[in-house]
């Protein structure tokens, strides 16, 4: 069993500041930040799909490109990445792209989550890569009603 950290609490504040941030652009509230090796925050990001008319511009992605272009490498070796929701296959697959050693997430996604909840992509051991250490549910009830308060005001 994984113990959270208050290190993992904070950095999971710090996602949902980029989260909320995402309202402004009637975006899914998602933030993510991703972390080096010392705990630094190296890249942010929010959903930006409807501010930027871009499919793949989910927060996990925002932060990995920020993350890289301040290392000036794709490779996140030793870095973890901490987003409100549990990650989309897309995001997974970026995740597993960057060589992210762990990934900590807030609320569960039980219709697209894949790092547990549908399919557990992050952890697959078919594939070349894997996340080492996987975090959920990390201020789970504050990350999701974030979530249920901007969808339920849209029905």
């Amino acid at each position: 069993m994984t113990t959270v950290t208050e290190s993992d609490r904070a950095a999971m504040a710090a996602a949902l500041v980029e989260a909320r941030a995402a309202l402004a652009s009637d975006d899914v509230p998602v933030g993510a930040i991703v972390l080096d090796e010392a705990g630094a925050i190296i890249g942010r990001g929010r959903n930006e799909r409807e501010k930027g008319a871009d499919p793949t511009a989910h927060a996990e992605v925002v932060a990995l490109r920020q993350a890289a272009a301040s290392r000036g490498d794709w490779q996140l070796s030793g870095c973890t990445l901490v987003v409100t929701l549990e990650p989309c296959v897309l995001c997974a697959g970026a995740i597993l792209a960057a060589r992210i050693d762990r990934v900590v997430f807030g609320a569960w996604d039980e219709k697209a989550g894949a790092a547990g909840s549908v399919v557990d992509l992050l952890r697959e051991r078919r594939l070349p890569h894997r996340v080492g250490e996987v975090v959920g549910g990390v201020d789970e009830q504050e990350c999701a009603s974030l979530l249920a308060a901007f969808f339920s005001a849209r029905r």
